[in-house]
């Protein structure tokens, strides 16, 4: 196995259902443009309220994606 290097990028999803969903969302749109993804960390989880009520969860993630060789 070969020794590997890595980027981080920071990212923001957001979601109207879930935290869940606000990973996938940051993912998934990420991936589209970079290459190698190989892991994530959760840095941060906020939500906005809209009338009492939950209206939107956000998570900031780091995205570990590794350089071709």
């Amino acid at each position: 196995m070969s020794d590997k290097v890595y980027a981080i990028s920071k990212v923001v999803g957001t979601s109207k259902k879930s935290i869940e969903d606000a990973i996938d969302n940051a993912i998934s749109t990420a991936s589209k443009s970079i290459n190698n993804l190989d892991w994530f960390e959760v840095k941060e989880t906020r939500g906005y309220i809209d009338n009492n009520k939950v209206a939107y969860y956000q998570v900031s993630l780091e995205l570990g994606f590794r350089y071709e060789k």
